[in-house]
């Protein structure tokens, strides 16, 4: 019997405590702890605002330089001097190298020796003309009273075939000289000719730079002998202005025409490493095919390149800036959600609950995006903790210190 009754007793224990913790998960259930408290989901809301919107094409692009020039040597020669250091900035004019000029100076001197003999050769010829037409000039006039003569029976025949032979060798004389003057006059134009080329080729012996720009690479170091118009010396990249080459899709081509009629359009280039680099300029350059392997279409833009931020062969970020739209209507990025019908928002009512805005969405600008029908200036919409709501669910709104505001003056 005491085994009976210590049976029984631990069984009302048993039973007891089982009634205890069904009690006490009920009123668990029964009863959520937000509830208790009398609190809401907490939640980040920010207001609706009206902002003017850009509306950009966004790719990748590359820098070209505006200019490329490579320098070569367009006379065979020692390499006597190098003018600059690789790298330099050079303006059109400075001088880059010198080739070994004495070569070249001998032939100008043997040019100019030339020149001035034919000059001489020249003056000889026409002084003998002058000096054979005076006397064809007498010698005619001699054989024509010998033929007056003649006629009167004073002078014999053979006295005025005489004269007139004279005459007539005193005007071949006088047509040679006339030759001789042609073929002088165009002796010295050869040498004049041989003197300019013997300049140019001297000319050549000191180098230029074309264009401004910056030099990169020195192939040829000096003293090396360097083969006229096939030694490259150095490539010059003009980058003050300089190109931005992008290609965008080509069902982008209709904006971008539409909106190049109102005007130029902008164009930002900002390097990927460094974004405060950023680069105005302007599109210059619409391509006249579409490619059909990519369809895309290149287009080119011109930057000023001030201080050099942009660098040939670099990528940039473009951002092609078809035009503005004021007074857009926006809201953070993160409070536009995505339901089975589509975008929606959260938008925290005057008794601090929300509901659920379905929202037409445009363009989206830095951490914004335009909503095109849906919401008013003004709204308060659930930035974070959207993934706790329901509709009709009350909210407790965060402010950024991380405190509760249990009344939000937005909304």
């Amino acid at each position: 019997m005491p085994v009976k009754r210590a049976e029984v007793v631990l069984t009302g224990v048993v039973c007891l405590g089982a009634l205890l913790l069904c009690s006490a998960g009920c009123a668990s259930k029964a009863t959520p702890p937000s509830t208790k408290k009398g609190g809401g989901v907490p939640v980040t809301v920010a207001n609706v605002s009206l902002k003017d919107v850009p509306l950009d094409i966004q790719v990748i692009g590359n820098v070209e330089a505006y200019s490329t020039i490579t320098v070569k040597a367009q006379v065979t020669g020692q390499l006597t001097r190098v003018s600059f250091r690789e790298g330099d900035y050079v303006k059109k004019g400075d001088l880059l190298f010198t080739i070994d000029p004495r070569p070249f100076e001998a032939q100008l001197s043997q040019a100019e020796a030339n020149l001035e003999r034919s000059e001489a050769q020249l003056g000889q010829a026409q002084a003998n003309l002058k000096r054979d037409s005076a006397q064809e000039k007498y010698v005619k006039a001699q054989a024509a009273r010998a033929a007056s003569l003649f006629q009167d029976g004073i002078v014999s025949k053979d006295q005025l075939e005489q004269m007139q032979a004279s005459a007539d060798a005193i005007s071949e004389s006088v047509n040679a000289d006339r030759a001789a003057i042609k073929s002088a006059e165009a002796d010295v134009i050869a040498n004049r000719a041989a003197v300019e080329n013997a300049k140019v080729q001297l000319g050549y012996t000191t180098i230029r730079s074309p264009i401004d720009g910056r030099a990169g690479y020195l192939v040829v170091k000096e003293g090396n002998l360097v083969t006229a118009n096939s030694t490259d010396l150095i490539t010059i990249n003009q980058v003050q202005p300089i190109f931005v080459t992008f290609s965008v899709p080509e069902d982008q081509l209709p904006a971008i025409k539409q909106y190049m009629a109102r005007g130029k359009l902008p164009v930002f280039a900002i390097p990927q490493d460094d974004a405060s680099l950023r680069e105005t300029g302007e599109l210059t350059l619409v391509d006249n095919t579409v490619d059909p392997t990519t369809g895309t279409i290149k287009l080119k833009a011109t930057f000023s390149n001030a201080d050099h931020k942009l660098w040939p062969g670099q990528f940039v970020r473009v951002i092609l800036r078809l035009t503005t739209q004021p007074d857009a209507v926006v809201v953070p990025s993160q409070a536009v959600q995505t339901g089975q019908d589509g975008p929606f928002v959260y938008v925290v009512k005057p008794d601090q609950t929300v509901e659920s805005r379905p929202v037409v969405t445009g363009a989206q600008y830095e951490q914004d995006i335009v909503v095109q029908k849906g919401l008013e200036p003004g709204t308060t919409v659930v930035t974070e903790g959207q993934l706790r709501l329901a509709p009709g669910m009350r909210v407790q709104i965060r402010r950024g210190d991380g405190s509760n505001n249990p009344r939000s003056k937005g909304a």
